[in-house]
This record gives structure tokens, C-alpha cells and sequence, in this order.
């Protein structure tokens, strides 16, 4: 009864999860890949928002930096608009050269070092989980500047619940959040130019009269400060609006969701992005100026701006509100690239064995359901840490953020450098790429200087642990690797039998299903045990095999089919082997995102083929396991063992000793 009531329950939830995340996706429709991918236009809105969102912090942090030198606010326009360009054209050369994505980790990996990449990754990784935290702390302030002060105990609360609502949005797929996003990013981009816009013209006439007044005032500062204390107040300012450039990154980091032709796609959406944030970025550092807006606590200066700017209009105030209630529910549509650039990061890293294998699985909904999952307790974490301090958040953020230009910028330089007999117009790209890893390290270096004691020190101290992980996850499954390849060694020198049997397999006898990932020392050993422990039990051998479609297979349908002809070949490796030492044997093998789910079914039908089946799986096994291992490796065995078990098919668990 229990066990009935168990089944179920279980149904209930698998019903209840599949009406909220959706059905499963079908890997072999051939018009998959189109149906999901992004648009320039879709990506820049999912993609290009975080960019976009960032104006609603990164100015205001930059102008109140400045303090009662506010004339130098129309020097940081100018240099911010400069740095958006170079920044994002030096990326599109990056789109161009790595058009799978993966960003700076990618960059970093193959033209510096995998130290650098490892340390690139850590960086992007701990940015895009401060993006989604910074984007959606900001959407606190901004709707709540415009609410009571006596519900502002509820703002974190209001956050925390945003966080999870993202979480949700992104299990069902990229294509459908950003598409649930999409009317909040018009709204505000129309919002914005009304307010940039009018607040500029309404102020054209007065461009004289504020040009004189900047005039007396930069005199006055270099008779009392000098020069060099200008231009310490500039570079601290441009610095702390160093906000305003995350996300560029993210264009190149999530290539994978781009529409064919991806380069021309990601690098048409590098460029909405670049005209879009260098237009709203510099357009409200110059209205800040003009309006003479000064801080006010419990508000933030666009919604200042906003007020002023609107308020002589018909229905002014409702548009002003309209405007910062965009502009707060665009950072929500702006912490959704952190969803999308960290779960990819992360699986770019698993597989190069930075981090668990896990994190390059994706769901029955083809998302990288394990990343998103993590990067939404990781922003929970910080967004408890912080107590959704923007300022806080924002130093946190830019340092990491430049850290990653910085590595990109220069790895760029040192591949067309090291190309130079190549690429005959090397001299003229290199040079895109010396200025940006100028403009990175600079702004990395003041950053670093001025806010290391108010808390750029939790930033480094973070990313330096997570690089140290990395390392560590790294050195196990190398020593795993070796072990499995001295285990491949002795194995190889098994000779072929002398007794080929080419007679079909027969369902009457007892047949032994092993299960396998491709042809190692793995399964032969696996194999070679089914002998040792049952001699001349099992007749039939067939071997069994799931093609898991993760993260670095899901780029296309060739590489689909290309992952599926290579297992089969490797299957029949097992087959030749088999049959030659007189026993009959076959293959089976099937297409899948979930290996358990999939391999279960797999032998569920065979056994219904060959009633006289045992299901054959091996399984690593430590000298002395730890917690550790056992999040590294990830249980699939046991789990094959438990569903098939369930279902009545005996099913052994053969050891594979790996001596580390």
C-alpha cells in the first residue's frame, strides 16, 4: 500500500514539474536548435540587458564619486562612451576568433594559460553571481523609491523572491524567459529616450552658461588641488562607475544560444548593446549635471532626474514612476544574463575537469539545470551577505568584472602577436586590444587601490577560494585519469580470441547487459569481471551505451550525429572482442540528456527481448572514499541499479578499483 501510495505521489510531482518547467524537449527534431535560439534582437534583450540595466547603478555610483566636482561629469560621459565601444569592438573580435562562446575563460585558456583560464572562469563565475544579485538589489531600491518608507523591511524579502522567480523562469529555457521579459526592455528603452532625450533638449540653451560655469570651476580646482588631484577625482569616479560595463561579457560568453550565423548574430547583438548602453550610460551623466542633481537618501538619482524631467508634463508623475518601475524591472531582465553566461562558464570549466562533470549536464529541457540551480543559492548567499547594499554590491562586482577584461584583453594582444607571421594585418588588430587591456588594467588597478578595505577584499578573497576548489577538483580527476589509464594499459595487451562466433544472438539464453561509456579500460574490465564471476554463465553479451547530449555536444546537429557514430563505433569494438572469443554479442545504444532515465529504458527493452537478462554496470571505487569523491563522481550506477531493480531486472554493480 505504502509503496502504491509512494508511485503515486511521485506521478503527482513529475505532473506538477513538467506543467511549470514543461515538457521535455526532443533532441533528434531536426528543427530544435532553430526553434530555441536567439535572435539578435531576443539576444540582446537577454543578453544585452545586463549591459543596458547597468546604467540604472554604474553612472550614479561614478557621479556621486565625484562629489562637488561635478563639471568632470561630462569627461566621464565622453570616457565611459569610449570604453563601452572599445570594450564591446574588442569583443566582437573575440565572437570572431572563439564562436562556441565561453567568453574570457575560453580566451584566457587558449591563448595564456589553463592557470589563467582557471582564474578567468573563477572571476566570471563570481561576477555573474554578483550580477544577478547587484541587478535585482538595485530593482529593490529603484521600485521602492517610489513606495512608502514604512514597507522598506520588505525590499530583501521582495529580492529574495525575485531570485527564486529567475531560478524558475530559466528552468524552462532561455528562449521562453527572455521572451516573458521582452515587453519590460521595450518599455524601458522608450521610457529612457523620452527621459534623455527631453532632459537634454530642454537644456541646449543653457549649454553656454554651464560651459563657463565648468570653466570657473576647473580653474578654481587647479589653483587649490592642482591637476593632479583633478585627476585623481576623475580616474576614482570613472572607476567606481566601472558597473556600467558588465555585461559586455556576456555576449561572448553565451554564443551557444545564438541563431546561426552565430558570429554575424552575437556580433550584431555586441553592437545594440554598445550604441544602446553608451547612449543611456553618458546621456544620465550629462542630465545629472545639467539637473545639479544632488543625492537624497532612500532615492535614487534617476528617479530624482525622472521627477524633475517629467514634472511640467500631463500625467508627468505616472510617467516618472512608469520610467523608474521600467528601469527596476529591467534589472530583472539584466540579472537573467547571469543565469545564462554562469551556467555556461560552468560547464565549459566541468569540462575541462575545473568543476564536477555535473555542471555540463542539461535537463530534459536542455537547460544547464544544476548551474542555474547553483547560481541562484550562490545570489541568495551574497544577497543575505550584503544585505542588498548596491554600493557594497557594486564594489564587490567591478573588480572581478575587469579582472576578466583585463586577461581577455591580454591574452587577444599576446595571439595576434605570437600570429604575426600569419596574419599580415596583425598590427592593426593588436592595436583594439592594447588599448583595452590599458583602459581593464587601469581601472582594475584604481579600483582595487581605493576599495580594498570596503570590501574589494571580500571579492578576491572569494574568487582566490574558489580558484583554489578548481585546483583541487582538478588534481583529483587527473589522478582518476591516470589511474583509469594504467588500468587501460594492462588491459590493451588482452589478445583477440581464436574462436570468431557470427551466429545471431538467441533470446532463449542467458544473456548479460553491460553497460558502458565507450570503449576503455572501464568497460573491458567491467567485461573481463562478468568472466571471472560468472565463467560460462551468460551466452549473449550485449553492450549497452547512452551518447549524453551535455553542454559540448548541444551545439548543432552535426556534432549530434558526429557523438552518435562515434559510440557506435566504439561499440563495436566491444562486439568484435566478444564474438571472437565464441560468445554471440551485439549493441545497443540510444541519444539522451539523462543517462539514468535513458540507460533504464534501454535495458527495460532488451530484457523484454531477452527474458533471461542481468544488467552489468561498473563503478569506481576508492580506497578510502569521502564526501568529496562522491560529489565529484556522480551516482549513476546505483541509480541504474535502483530503477531497474524496482522493476525486477537483476542488476550488478561491478567494482573498478582506482588506487589514488
Amino acid at each position: 500500500m505504502n509503496n502504491k501510495n509512494n508511485t503515486c505521489h511521485q506521478s503527482a510531482f513529475e505532473r506538477f514539474r513538467r506543467t511549470c518547467i514543461g515538457e521535455p524537449r526532443n533532441i533528434n527534431e531536426p528543427s530544435l536548435f532553430h526553434k530555441i535560439s536567439l535572435i539578435p534582437i531576443l539576444a540582446w534583450i537577454g543578453l544585452g540587458a545586463d549591459g543596458l540595466s547597468s546604467s540604472s547603478y554604474g553612472p550614479e555610483e561614478a557621479f556621486k564619486a565625484l562629489g562637488p566636482h561635478t563639471y568632470l561629469a561630462i569627461f566621464i560621459a565622453i570616457a565611459t562612451a569610449f570604453t563601452i565601444f572599445i570594450i564591446a569592438y574588442a569583443y566582437s573580435r573575440i565572437i570572431e576568433r572563439f564562436p562556441h562562446g565561453g567568453g574570457g575563460y575560453m580566451v584566457s585558456t587558449h591563448t595564456i594559460s589553463s592557470g589563467a583560464g582557471v582564474v578567468s572562469g573563477s572571476a566570471l563565475l563570481v561576477d555573474y553571481i554578483l550580477t544577478i544579485t547587484v541587478s535585482l538589489a538595485a530593482c529593490g531600491d529603484a521600485i521602492f523609491s517610489y513606495l512608502p518608507a514604512s514597507v522598506l523591511p520588505y525590499k530583501l524579502p521582495f529580492v529574495m523572491g525575485l531570485i527564486v522567480l529567475l531560478v524558475f523562469l530559466n528552468l524552462r529555457g532561455i528562449k521562453e524567459s527572455v521572451t516573458f521579459l521582452a515587453p519590460i526592455f521595450v518599455t524601458f528603452v522608450i521610457t529612457h529616450i523620452l527621459l534623455i532625450g527631453y532632459g537634454l533638449f530642454t537644456h541646449a540653451g543653457e549649454f553656454g552658461t554651464v560651459a563657463q560655469r565648468y570653466q570657473g570651476n576647473i580653474n578654481a580646482d587647479l589653483s587649490t588641488i592642482g591637476f593632479l588631484g583633478i585627476l585623481a577625482i576623475f580616474l576614482r569616479a570613472f572607476s567606481m562607475g566601472g558597473g556600467t560595463y558588465t555585461g559586455i561579457e556576456a555576449v561572448s560568453t553565451s554564443m551557444h544560444v545564438m541563431r546561426e550565423p552565430k558570429v554575424q548574430t552575437g556580433k550584431r547583438t555586441m553592437l545594440y548593446l554598445a550604441v544602446s548602453l553608451a547612449v543611456t550610460a553618458s546621456g544620465l551623466l550629462l542630465c545629472y549635471s545639467l539637473f545639479d542633481i544632488k543625492p537624497v537618501t532612500g532615492r535614487t538619482l534617476n528617479a530624482i532626474l525622472a521627477d524633475l524631467t517629467f514634472s511640467g508634463w500631463y500625467l508627468g508623475g505616472a510617467l516618472a514612476f512608469i520610467t523608474i518601475l521600467s528601469e527596476g524591472a529591467l534589472l530583472i531582465v539584466g540579472a537573467q544574463s547571469g543565469f545564462a553566461g554562469g551556467p555556461s562558464i560552468m560547464a565549459n570549466m566541468a569540462k575541462d575537469s575545473w568543476l564536477p562533470r555535473r555542471f555540463s549536464a542539461l535537463s530534459e529541457r536542455l537547460t544547464m539545470q544544476n548551474g542555474v540551480l547553483l547560481m541562484g543559492a550562490a545570489s541568495l548567499t551574497v544577497l543575505l551577505y550584503t544585505k542588498g547594499s548596491v554600493t557594497a554590491l557594486v564594489v564587490m562586482y567591478s573588480i572581478n568584472v575587469f579582472l576578466d577584461f583585463t586577461l581577455s584583453q591580454f591574452g587577444m594582444a599576446k595571439f595576434f602577436f605570437q600570429n604575426r607571421d600569419k596574419d599580415k594585418a596583425w598590427a592593426s588588430h593588436i592595436v583594439i586590444h592594447i588599448i583595452g587591456l590599458t583602459l581593464c588594467l587601469t581601472i582594475l588597478l584604481v579600483t582595487i587601490y581605493e576599495k580594498f578595505g570596503e570590501g574589494g577584499w571580500v571579492t578576491l578573497v572569494i574568487t582566490s577560494a574558489l580558484i583554489g576548489l578548481c585546483y583541487l577538483i582538478r588534481s583529483h580527476y587527473l589522478k582518476v585519469r591516470k589511474g583509469v589509464r594504467q588500468l587501460e594499459e594492462i588491459l590493451s595487451s588482452i589478445p583477440s580470441g581464436k574462436v570468431p562466433n557470427e551466429e545471431p544472438l538467441n533470446p532463449n539464453e542467458r544473456t548479460a547487459i553491460l553497460l558502458v561509456s565507450g570503449y576503455n579500460g572501464f568497460g573491458l574490465h567491467s567485461w573481463l569481471s562478468v568472466f571471472r564471476e560468472f565463467p560460462k554463465l551468460y551466452r549473449n553479451f550485449i553492450f549497452v551505451s547512452v551518447a549524453e547530449i551535455d553542454s559540448g555536444a548541444f551545439k548543432g546537429i552535426s556534432e549530434i550525429e558526429a557523438l552518435k557514430s562515434s559510440i557506435t563505433e566504439q561499440l563495436l569494438k566491444y562486439v568484435e572482442i566478444a564474438r571472437s572469443y565464441g560468445y554471440a554479442a551485439d549493441y545497443r545504444m540510444d541519444v539522451g540528456t539523462d543517462v539514468v532515465e535513458t540507460a533504464t529504458h534501454l535495458c527495460q527493452e532488451i530484457v523484454q527481448e531477452f527474458p533471461k537478462s542481468s544488467v552489468f554496470t561498473g563503478k569506481l571505487v576508492f580506497r578510502q572514499e569521502n564526501a568529496f569523491q562522491r560529489i565529484l563522481h556522480n551516482e549513476t550506477a546505483f541509480a541504474v541499479q535502483r530503477r531497474l531493480q524496482w522493476e525486477g531486472i537483476t542488476t550488478v554493480i561491478l567494482p573498478v578499483r582506482v588506487n589514488i
